[in-house]
This record gives structure tokens, sequence and C-alpha cells, in this order.
């Protein structure tokens, strides 16, 4: 069984969730599987296929779950971008569009050097806008996105074509059209 067949045979389906007409994947089954979790890791850093990643940075919350196992699989630093008013310290923030209106993810200022290049990691990929956001936010500390991956990617939202500014290399494990 492929990678993604193990996945999309323990993501839930929720209907109307978090709003009627939305069928919302629920990633967390995965998480009672410590031997799928650490395959999806490894799958990560196989699909890397020897590009040279500095830190991993990865979106509140459920982005945590695999970017952490991914930046310790390839023996790099983790950079959490959170929403605005959850870091402690100087941040950066960049605002962005929701269907519903704006939001806003912020970085430690110090997080990340110059010239150093990212994997931001998300779970799901849906129209773009928050994985877009946090790569402006890593430009913005004169970092390069080197990769970013997901675990889930909804292609009828098309929101890969609006990463492709940042990078090229987008890597996701389980496609849903």
């Amino acid at each position: 069984m492929t990678i993604e067949q193990q996945i999309k045979a323990v993501i839930r389906d929720v209907n109307d969730f978090p709003k009627p007409g939305i069928v919302f994947k629920d990633i967390t089954p995965i998480l009672k599987h410590p031997g799928l979790c650490n395959d999806i890791a490894e799958e990560y850093v196989k699909r890397l296929n020897g590009v040279k990643i500095d830190e991993v940075a990865a979106i509140e919350s459920r982005g945590f779950l695999f970017g952490m196992m991914i930046a310790h699989k390839l023996n790099v630093p983790f950079v959490p971008i959170r929403k605005k008013g959850k870091l402690p310290y100087k941040t950066i923030e960049q605002a962005y569009n929701l269907e519903y209106g704006q939001a806003t993810l912020e970085v430690h200022a110090d997080a990340i050097e110059e010239g150093k290049i990212v994997l931001i990691h998300d779970d799901l990929l849906a129209t773009g806008g928050t994985i877009d956001a946090a790569a402006k936010l890593i430009e913005k500390l004169g970092a390069k996105v080197g990769a970013i991956s997901f675990l889930v990617e909804l292609d009828f939202l098309k929101g890969r074509e609006r990463l492709l500014p940042h990078s090229d290399r987008i890597i996701s494990l389980v496609n849903y059209q």
C-alpha cells in the first residue's frame, strides 16, 4: 500500500465543518498510528531528494505536528509561525485575506538568518493564502523558500498556483481532486 493510500485510509471526513457545505479532512486520527507518523516524516525527507534545507518553518497548529518531526529527521532547527499575538518576543507580521475577513501571521524577528533555505510545512493546502503569507514572512527575513510541504492538497482549489512564485518544489502526500 502506498503512503497516500495509508493516509487516506485513516483521514476522517467531517461533514459541515467548520460551516455547512464543507467536508473537513480531519488528520487527527493519523496521530493514533505512530508508525504511520514516522513513515510520513520519512516520506517528506525522501521527496526532498537531497534539496538543501537549513530550517523548517511550520504554521500553527496542525502544521507543527509533522513540521517538528521533519525538522528532527533533517536535523535542522524548527521555526513556529503563529497567529498574531501568540509569540512572546519581537515579531514581524504578514496579513492575508480569508473568505470571511483578514488574518495575520507572525514569526520571531530573529527566527531565521538571512540567506537560509527554509522548508515551510502545513497540514493542508486549500487556496494557498496562509502559506503565501508564511512565505512572505520568510522572504522578509531575507531567507529563501526552498520547498513547501503538505499532508493534504485539495487540487480543485488550485492553491498550488499561488505558491509557485515562492518555490516550485511543492510536496503533497495526499491529493483530493
